[in-house]
């Protein structure tokens, strides 16, 4: 049994990672295990981590740059084999539609509500791969 799940955290932003670290804690809920993050601020490093298969969920901005985390979370979910479930940063409510097309699990906007992060990426954490 694992001590911690591992969250692959996508963002060409540090200051985005930091937000989205601070906002789930250490554990974003009493009934799941604590975080390890994954930080990966490129395509390759994405792709890279997922290779490893330890990977329970990913977290990834739509706002990266110069790759999104819309585009990145489209191309995992067609090529990577179990593919953990994502939860995507969206920039705007309007931007709900593109993070459908992408195939994410679940969406929340930016900046980081703390509340609304953990109750999301502790969902994703529960259900079951």
């Amino acid at each position: 049994m694992p001590s911690s799940a591992s969250v692959l955290l996508y963002s060409s932003n540090a200051g985005t990672r930091a937000q989205v670290r601070l906002a789930a804690g250490r554990r974003p809920a009493s009934d799941v295990l604590p975080v390890a993050f994954v930080e990966c601020a490129t395509l390759p490093a994405v792709l890279s981590a997922l290779d490893t298969g330890h990977i329970d969920v990913c977290v990834l901005d739509g706002e990266a740059v110069p790759i999104g985390g819309m585009g990145v979370c489209r191309q995992i979910k067609n090529e990577v084999f179990r593919c953990p479930p994502v939860l995507l940063l969206i920039g705007r409510p309007q931007d709900a539609w593109l993070a459908a097309w992408s195939h994410a699990d679940a969406t929340i906007t930016l900046p980081v509500e703390p509340v609304e992060l953990a109750a999301s990426l502790a969902t994703l954490l529960r259900a079951p791969h």
